[in-house]
């Protein structure tokens, strides 16, 4: 019979490997908003892009593989992922490398969940724990963004890393919508028990 894996602690340490890697993912942001918006340097844009869409995993493998799981990490880590997707859209939006309603459909997600999270807090409860498929769909898209900049930096490679780019997004906007209604319906669950009294609450899944 195997064993049960055992359980990862979260401690309250500030200066961990995977927090320092988590804020130099946030140093890169400004960064990489000025040189797609300021000098219009694509191809370095690409690159911090890609830098920080492969730290958003990084982060998260070394706090497993040494322990080192910290709440200000587990804080950090969904914050860096956001405001890299709400920069990356931004300045893509301007620059005209993505439509308005890739944006939209996007920002609306967010602010759904966003509006699910007041109504917990009011109730008491913090936010559901960050779910695979919403993980999996922030990846993706961070890996899609690199991909269309490029095709939009560099036409002669536009005809394959287009198509490449649009694909993986629109299967990143499918697994963000699709976290956002398993929110919704945690959402709904921890409303319900609270609403039939102490001890109906049910265990959120990860």
């Amino acid at each position: 019979m195997s064993q049960p894996a055992p359980s990862i602690e979260t401690s309250n340490r500030i200066f961990t490997i995977p927090n320092v890697i988590s804020f130099i993912r946030l140093l890169g942001v400004p960064l990489f908003l000025y040189l797609l918006l300021g000098p219009e340097n694509d191809v370095a844009a690409v690159i911090v892009l890609a830098v920080g869409g492969t730290t958003d995993w990084v982060d998260g493998y070394v706090a497993r593989r040494m322990n080192s799981v910290s709440r200000l990490g587990e804080l950090l880590d969904p914050f860096a992922d956001r405001l890299y997707i709400l920069a990356t859209l931004i300045g893509f939006t301007v620059r005209g490398v993505v439509p308005w309603w890739l944006t939209g459909a996007l920002l609306l997600r967010e602010a759904v969940v966003g509006v699910a999270l007041l109504i917990l807090r009011r109730h008491g409860y913090g936010p559901p724990p960050v779910h695979y498929v919403g993980k999996t769909g922030t990846f993706v898209l961070l890996a899609a963004f690199p991909i269309l900049l490029l095709a939009h930096a560099v036409p002669s490679i536009a005809s394959w890393a287009g198509p490449i780019g649009w694909g993986l997004a629109w299967w990143a906007l499918g697994l963000y919508w699709a976290a956002g209604v398993l929110y919704l319906m945690q959402t709904v669950q921890l409303l319900r028990a609270d609403r039939d009294g102490p001890g109906a609450a049910p265990a959120v899944a990860p």
